[in-house]
Parts: structure tokens; C-alpha cells; sequence
């Protein structure tokens, strides 16, 4: 296959010019996977087949002269919480190796297919999405392609991992507590967490239907914004989706951050992120032109609560199984939910009641600010099998502590874009978060521009 540089915009203009064939875009993936997946461990099924037919559509539409989509020929994949036409979904899972295959695919691997994008596979994670780490006991650990001796974040590991490894320039995960952000932080990717309800949920398997989103995972930004741009749509059948319209972020690009009030989060998120996490985003607040410190409301409350409401729902839902096939679950995680099966009632209640007065006091910050930057995890990638952390003096658990700084501001709803950014004196990446206010994604995209135009923040490529 010709030179063409590892980024799903490259990729699709050169599909569409005839410079490349899908499908030897899609060999050149899968050839990829081959040769490295055994070390990093993205993947628990590669869809070789269908790629590979999917890869000649798109061929065989260019040769009709008919249009193209956007991601005409980009190879992509997705965490295994999503619904494959053919395959079980496993959610990371033991437990669901039993269930029958999906009849259908997910509503936003449709999305991406009605795009021109090619699947080749599913990506390994936390069971049931519960966890930071991707230490999963079922399907091995995911390794970071950066250090293979360090865990690739989680729970959407697989899909930050197969990002950096460079096996596809795409991928989706998840994200409730951090679940996208982390693994983008700690594999050196660009990462999306939309906004609650903007992109639909229908057709993936559930971990907290109150706090989960779906989003991409990107090699470059115009490649994560392309990805975006094509996942929006409201869904009416999804009881979740709360879009009206689409607001594509691909002409956000380029327009800078002129105008724009750009704060950086103090407090609770300065005192919980460590010395090379307050050094990327002191040189992203200066590359920005920060203005001021702000005080994110409740963020210690926020987090405690949306342990409480994961929990809660988390052991809800595999209540039945809890029962029943209890040694079938991931060691790490089976204690977390039998514990949140068994909480009360009223706790569960009174975290909803909070989050809907902290809800509003987040979104006021917005009256005065446009985008506010805060690190997206305390610490770069931890070794494998790490159990605790020092963060400033404090004794943390290690695979807890990674959501410190995620889990507030996702319990909010709002859009988060992670950076992709590289501590001076450390060879491992530690991103950015950029949040901005709900339904706003354009905003955290136009900051985000001009930290990779200045080359502050960028991927890395490996060498496996």
C-alpha cells in the first residue's frame, strides 16, 4: 500500500481519489493487527471477512463513479459492549459467552458503516465497562503500545490501545465515569465524550444507563471530528438520546480561540493530579491563553455520588447472575457489585437528587466560561497489576484513583474532549481534558485545534 499517513482524513481522501483501494486500506489494518495484537492485546475478535466485503463495496461504489461517505474505506473498531451482527457481545464478559450473537448491529456501528467505514474487529475492556484498567482476567490484560509493561487504561482499553498501536486510526468506546477519556490520557490519543445523550446508546450492552455515553477515539483531531460529525443524529427509539439536530465540529477546525473564556479547573482537581499532570496542562492553559483558575462546584460530592448511582445500577442489573454464577465474574470488579446490589435504596435516591442540583450548578459555570481545562487522569499509565498510588502525599487505590479527575465532570453531562499531551520528563503520554458546556462540542474542538496546530498536543506513533 502507498505512504498514506495513519489518520482516518487522509485515508478517506486517498479511497476516494483512487489513489488506494479500500481494501488494501483494510489489508494493511488487519496485516497490522496481526503482527502486533499479541503483544498489546486490543483486540478479543478481529471480523476479517466482513472488512474485507465491506472494503470491496465501497471499491465497487468508486468504480460506479457514486458518492463516497466520509470515512470511505477507514478501517475502525469497536469496544466489545457494542452489538456485531453475528457475534456475541461480550461486554468483556464470561458471563455473556452464552447469549445468542446480535441479530443486528449497533445504531452507531450502522452510522459508521452508512459513513464508508470499514469494521475489522472488537476491543477488549473492563468487564461490563466496571473498572479503569483493562486488567481483564477473562481476556488478559490490554497493554499500553507505549510500554507494553503498563496498562492501556480503561475500561475502553482496547480501544485507546489499538489507536496508539496503530492497528486502525478509529475506534468507539465508552464512557461513564472516564471510560474513553482514561485510556485516550494514558495511550496518547485524541478522545471525544460527548455530551449525555448526544450520540444513541441503542444496540450496546448497558453498564449505567443514567451516566453512560458512547464516543470516539482517534489517531488525529480532523479524524476524531470526521468520526463524530458522522455518529450524530437524534434517535427516537433510544429513550436516552437527547439530540434535537446535528451540530457537526468539523468546521469548528481552524477557527481558533479567539473570543473564547478559557479557565483551568483549581481545587479539588489541582490537589489530585500529580506534578506532570499539572505541567501538561499549565502549557495548555499558556498555549491557550488561560485566563483564571475556576472552582469547579462539589467535585469531591460528585465523585462519591457517582459511585453510588454506578454501583447502585452496576449490581441491578447482574443481580440474577450475582446469585447464581458469582465465580464467573472478574475478580476485580465481582466484590463492587455485589456491594452495590446491596446498598439502599435512599442512598441511590439522594445521589440523583444531588446530581440534579449539581447539574445546574456546573452548567452556571458556563455563564462565565467557555472551555476549562483540567488533567484527564492524576498519573501517565501505571505498571500492570499496580494496587496503589501516591498522588501529593495521599495513599490512593490505584485502579480507582485513575477516574479522580473524569468522574465529576462526566456525573455532569458535559461535552470532554481529550488531548493528547507528553510530561517533559516522562516517554508517557497524560492528556488534557477540555470540557465545555453541554451541546457545545464545538467549542472543546476549537481549543483542541490550536494545541495540535501548535504541536503541543499530538499522538505519538510506536514502534512494536
Amino acid at each position: 500500500m502507498k505512504n498514506i499517513a495513519f489518520d482516518a482524513v487522509a485515508m478517506a481522501a486517498a479511497v476516494a481519489a483512487g489513489e488506494v483501494s479500500a481494501r488494501e486500506v483494510v489489508d494493511a489494518s488487519l496485516a497490522r493487527i496481526a503482527a502486533t495484537d499479541d503483544r498489546v492485546n486490543a483486540f478479543t475478535e478481529t471480523t476479517g471477512d466482513r472488512a474485507r466485503a465491506e472494503a470491496d463495496a465501497v471499491d465497487a461504489q468508486r468504480v460506479r463513479g457514486e458518492p463516497l461517505g466520509p470515512l470511505a474505506g477507514v478501517p475502525y473498531a469497536v469496544k466489545n459492549l457494542f452489538d456485531i451482527e453475528g457475534l456475541t457481545t461480550l461486554a468483556g464478559s464470561r458471563v455473556n459467552q452464552g447469549l445468542p450473537v446480535a441479530p443486528s448491529d449497533a445504531v452507531l456501528v450502522t452510522r459508521m458503516k452508512a459513513a464508508g467505514a470499514v469494521l475489522v474487529g472488537a476491543l477488549n475492556m473492563d468487564e461490563y465497562a466496571y473498572g479503569f484498567t483493562t486488567e481483564n482476567t477473562h481476556y488478559g490484560p490490554c497493554h499500553n503500545p507505549h510500554d507494553l509493561t503498563r496498562i492501556a487504561g480503561g475500561s475502553s482499553g482496547g480501544s485507546g490501545a489499538a489507536v496508539a498501536a496503530g492497528q486502525v486510526p478509529v475506534t468507539l468506546g465508552s464512557d461513564t465515569n472516564g471510560s474513553i477519556r482514561v485510556p485516550s490520557s494514558l495511550c496518547g490519543v485524541w478522545g471525544l465524550k460527548p455530551t449525555f445523550g448526544r450520540l444513541s446508546r441503542r444496540g450496546t450492552y448497558p453498564f449505567v444507563h443514567s451516566i453512560d455515553h458512547l464516543g470516539p477515539m482517534a489517531s488525529s483531531l480532523p479524524g476524531l471530528a470526521l468520526a463524530y460529525d458522522a455518529l450524530q443524529q437524534p434517535d427516537p427509539l433510544d429513550p436516552g438520546s437527547h439530540a434535537l439536530r446535528v451540530q457537526p465540529v468539523s468546521p469548528a477546525l481552524g477557527k481558533g480561540t479567539g473570543g473564547l473564556r478559557i479557565g483551568v479547573l483549581g481545587g479539588y482537581f489541582h490537589d489530585n493530579a500529580a506534578p506532570e499532570a499539572r505541567e501538561v496542562v499549565a502549557r495548555a492553559a499558556s498555549t491557550l491563553g488561560a485566563q483564571a483558575e475556576v472552582t469547579w462546584p462539589d467535585a469531591a460530592l460528585a465523585r462519591a455520588a457517582a459511585f453510588i448511582i454506578t454501583a447502585s445500577e452496576g449490581g441491578s442489573l447482574h443481580l440474577g447472575d450475582l446469585r447464581t454464577r458469582a465465580d464467573d465474574f472478574e475478580p476485580l470488579s465481582v466484590d463492587r457489585f455485589i456491594a452495590g446490589a446491596l446498598q439502599p435504596v435512599d442512598w441511590y435516591l439522594r445521589a440523583q437528587r444531588f446530581r440534579r442540583v449539581y447539574r445546574d450548578k456546573v452548567n452556571a459555570l458556563f455563564q462565565d466560561w467557555d472551555v476549562l481545562l483540567t488533567p484527564a487522569t492524576p498519573v501517565s499509565a501505571t505498571t500492570i497489576g499496580t494496587e496503589w498510588l501516591d498522588i501529593n502525599g495521599v495513599r490512593q487505590p490505584c485502579r480507582a484513583a485513575m477516574g479522580l479527575l473524569t468522574q465529576p465532570i462526566s456525573f455532569a453531562g458535559c461535552p470532554v474532549l481529550t488531548a493528547p499531551m507528553w510530561p517533559a520528563a516522562s516517554a508517557m503520554p497524560l492528556g488534557v481534558q477540555i470540557i465545555a458546556a453541554p451541546w457545545r462540542e464545538d467549542l472543546a474542538f476549537r481549543a483542541a485545534q490550536v494545541l495540535a496546530g501548535a504541536g503541543v498536543a499530538h499522538v505519538q506513533p510506536v514502534t512494536l
